[in-house]
């Protein structure tokens, strides 16, 4: 697997820094560099790019701007000296947020989520039976469902709970989140609540026990639970 990255910012000294890391990457090819945006722009409309460093502030269009001219952008890392733009980011689903001066640790682990949410895109089978991709934080986050334990609706957003870490909110309505998980392994079992069907300890009294907490059963879904867990 070969990424053809592209790299946008108006600092030579930034592209040179980003194509040193980048080149401590097989996964990696930097097929071409710009210093003008506008240049860069009309290139990535050509396609043939699978993921872009974007600076934003550059002196003809912002990367912001850059971004919203595009209509199949491909996968995106902001790289950056600014941070009050990370909402921005947030709206464009840009996959992560890199502050100059960029940190080689924190390079990798950008790279290492470009590398898997690339998979995710193309649907290889292990990346789609394993994992999902959710935004928080501004950052695309990867959910491992066999590690999810319940998610949890919180009016316009859930949380996503796991038995071995903390959760995860994100922008999202229940329903949209339960459309993403395989029916097979999840199911809706509150107005408030989607649970993993392997995590179920008890059903008790309309009540079903996790690990740690115990989660009603509504009464339009209690019937169809029972038929599932027999």
């Amino acid at each position: 697997m070969k990424l053809k990255c592209v790299i946008i910012d108006d600092e030579p000294l930034a592209i040179g820094l980003i194509k040193q890391y980048a080149s401590k990457f097989p996964a990696l090819e930097i097929t071409q560099t710009f210093l003008n945006a506008v240049a860069g722009a009309e290139y990535l409309r050509k396609g043939n790019t699978d993921l872009l460093f974007l600076d934003i502030q550059m002196p003809d269009i912002t990367g912001l701007q850059l971004l919203r001219s595009l209509k199949e952008p491909p996968i995106v890392i902001f790289t950056t000296a600014y941070a009050q733009f990370a909402l921005d980011a947030f709206e464009l689903d840009v996959l992560d947020y890199l502050l100059k001066p960029i940190e080689f640790d924190r390079f990798e682990k950008a790279i290492s989520k470009a590398a898997q949410y690339y998979k995710f895109k193309k649907g290889e089978p292990d990346a789609v039976a394993e994992c999902i991709y959710v935004r928080s934080d501004y950052h695309m986050v990867k959910i491992e469902l066999d590690k999810v334990e319940y998610v949890e609706s919180f009016d316009d957003y859930v949380k996503i709970y796991f038995t071995d870490k903390p959760p995860v909110m994100t922008l999202m309505s229940l329903k949209k989140i339960q459309e993403k998980l395989p029916s097979e392994k999840f199911f809706r079992v509150h107005r408030s609540y989607v649970v993993s069907l392997s995590k179920i300890k008890t059903i008790v009294n309309r009540k079903i026990q996790l690990t740690q907490i115990e989660i009603p059963v509504g009464d339009t879904y209690i019937s169809r639970l029972n038929d599932l867990m027999k």
